[in-house]
């Protein structure tokens, strides 16, 4: 397992594991990120995982760069990458395709010679794994999009997107946890709250994990929001060994 140790200001490392995004990358650093924090190393505050590199961040009133860096070394030399494989978990999201939801789809349509059908096919008939989340609380950057659904950005980007707002971007997908402006095209929106600073956890999923998108009508939509909204709703995974 080869990987780099970098710093990042003066609160903060990088563990550099590679260069490229690849499934294999994203699971190791998500097994670096669970085995050291199992370690509890006094001063960390929290790992990030990114495409292909995990952020430490630290006290460095309690612990220094050099120590810090020289512990992270020594117990990551002693991690067996292998060993650290974890089940399969993935999360279920419910997206009210095209319409009022899905402004773009038809962009995406024309720009993909796809019938709206074929691009719902497409786009839920896939497992699309977590690289990462940023930009929002809860925004995911996923991999593993059929790449016949790419479509560029829009020119202008809209001052507002609702909430669970699912978009394509050249070749990615991801879904807006929250109200926000955006360039991506617009194709359904879910009626899940992915992010809520009062549950616990505030985000259902994390890195490493999966999503998969299952189409559903606009009544479908209603009833499932309300039952969101009511705290009734049951949030769906699957586990796979």
């Amino acid at each position: 397992m080869n990987y780099t140790i970098k710093p990042v200001g003066d609160s903060a490392l990088t563990i550099i594991f590679g260069t490229e995004i690849d499934p294999e990358i994203s699971r190791i650093i998500r097994t670096a990120r669970n085995y050291l924090s199992r370690k509890e190393i006094e001063g960390v505050s929290e790992y990030v995982q990114t495409y292909a590199a995990l952020m430490v961040h630290y006290c460095p009133v309690t612990v220094s760069y050099d120590e810090l860096a020289g512990r992270i070394d020594d117990e990551l030399s002693r991690m067996d990458p292998v060993s650290g494989r974890m089940k399969k978990k993935t999360f279920l999201i419910p997206v009210c395709y095209g319409g009022e939801y899905g402004p773009d789809l038809t962009t995406v349509c024309r720009h993909t010679g796809l019938s709206e059908k074929e691009v719902i096919r497409r786009h839920s008939g896939v497992d699309y794994l977590i690289y990462m989340l940023g930009f929002l609380p809860g925004f995911v950057y996923l991999g593993g999009m059929d790449r016949s659904l790419s479509t560029p950005r829009l020119k202008v980007p809209r001052e507002r997107l609702e909430k669970g707002s699912v978009g394509i971007a050249a070749g990615q997908t991801g879904i807006y946890p929250l109200v926000s402006p955006g360039g991506w095209q617009i194709i359904g929106r879910t009626p899940l709250e992915l992010y809520d600073s009062a549950r616990e956890p505030a985000i259902l999923y994390e890195a490493g994990e999966y999503i998969r998108f299952f189409p559903i009508d606009q009544e479908d939509f209603r009833r499932i929001r309300r039952e969101v909204e009511l705290e009734t709703y049951q949030y769906e995974w699957i586990i796979e060994e």
